[in-house]
Formats: C-alpha cells, structure tokens, sequence
C-alpha cells in the first residue's frame, strides 16, 4: 500500500467513525479541489455525511459548471444554500455592490451576509461538521487540528485531508478522474467568489490570490475563525 492510500484509508475510518458519533455530520462543499476529492471519498464509500454547499450569487461560472457536473457523476446529493436576500440588498443599498473593496470590515461584512449566515442555516440541527482544510493552505491555518469542538457553532468540526499535501490532492483527483473546477488550471489554487479571487504567480501561498489587497494573516471570510477546543 502506497502513502496516498494509506491516506485515503484514514480518511475512510475518521469520517465513517465521525458520522455514527456526531450524527448527523455535514460536509461543507466548497467545490475546491480537496472538496473534491471529500466528494468522491464520501460517495466512493458512501458514507453517511449530508453535503451542501454555499452559494453566494458571486461565484465565477466555472463554479456553478462543477456544481451540475457533480449532480450526475454522483449520488450523494448537494444541497446548495442561498444568503438572505433582504440581507444582501440591504447590504448593496447601503456599500454598493462592490463595496467589499473600500475595507476589511465591509468585506467582512459582505461575506457575514454571503456566507456565514447561509452556513449557519445548512448546519442548523447537525452534530458535527466536515471541511476540506489543509495546514499548508495559508498561516491562517497552520494551527488547526484534524478534529477539534467548534465552539461558535457548537458542534465537532473536523479536518481529515490537513495533513494532505498539495501533490496527495492532485495525485487523487488524477488517479480516480475526479471532477474539479476548470479555473485550477488557470492558476486558481483557491477559489471563492469571482470578485475576490484571482489567479497566484509561483512562490505565493495557496490563498494569496483571495482578497489579495488584504494581509495575509487575516484572510479569511468567517466560516473558520471561531474557537475551537481540540479533541486530543
């Protein structure tokens, strides 16, 4: 057995022991490569984990391409949940439509509106939460653990690709064809909504090309910046 599957198997036996004692579990599908590769782990296996992803009515059109794409490949469904939309024209009729730009609280705030209320809504009634993270991502993320209490949304949050590397994701998704979104191959390691992403030059980490124009060590939307307490 090579490292790649000896992985895959410990992903395998987390989220299989995960769903039975944090029933029910969410997956929170970003649609990113590594949430990708959850995707095909998840309904390979099928594991007992309820999908859904966040749309935010900014996403780049080659996301939502992936989103159809992956309701014929597999059979576990996607739910998709939408912002407020009182919210978001409230928000709009006060900043303008981009105001996300002009400082790192309204951008804070557009994605409060976007993302976070929206995801507290799909994880309302779950016991537990899986996302696609990783430690080499960004420093933002250097300190997470594979399964750690989620204090904010009081509910087990678990990680199980952080010890993954760049190459293990694209090793996986090129060895079981796995769908990804298109603009990874034009230099989109990270990709959220269209206006704040862009593509990386060598040498940045995986997340510099979102919300570029802010510093590094702040960046990010407010779906993983609550406390956890780490299970040991």
């Amino acid at each position: 057995m090579n490292e790649l599957q000896q992985k895959v198997e410990q992903v395998v036996d987390l989220l299989t022991n995960a769903a039975q004692e944090f029933a029910p579990l969410a997956f929170a599908n970003s649609l990113g490569a590594e949430d990708m590769v959850l995707t095909d782990i998840i309904d390979r296996h099928q594991l007992d984990i309820w999908m859904f992803s966040l749309d935010t009515g900014r996403l780049p059109q080659e996301t939502y391409d992936l989103m159809q794409t992956l309701r014929t490949r597999y059979s576990t469904p996607l739910r998709v949940y939408f912002p407020n939309v009182k919210q978001v024209e409230s928000y709009v009729a006060e900043n303008g439509v981009n105001g996300f730009y002009d400082s790192i609280a309204l951008r804070k705030s557009c994605c409060h509106v976007r993302k976070v209320e929206p995801l507290r809504r799909a994880l309302h009634g779950k016991h537990g939460w899986v996302t696609g993270m990783r430690h080499e991502q960004a420093v933002t993320r250097a300190g997470l653990e594979i399964s750690a209490y989620d204090i904010n949304n009081r509910m087990q949050k678990l990680n199980p690709l952080l010890e993954w590397s760049h190459k293990d994701v694209w090793q996986y998704i090129k060895q079981h064809d796995v769908p990804y979104n298109k603009l990874h191959d034009q230099f989109y390691p990270s990709i959220g909504c269209a206006p704040c992403s862009r593509a990386v030059t060598p040498g940045e980490d995986e997340r510099a090309g979102r919300w570029w124009w802010e510093s590094a060590d702040g960046k990010e939307c407010g779906l993983h910046v609550g406390k956890v307490i780490p299970i040991k």
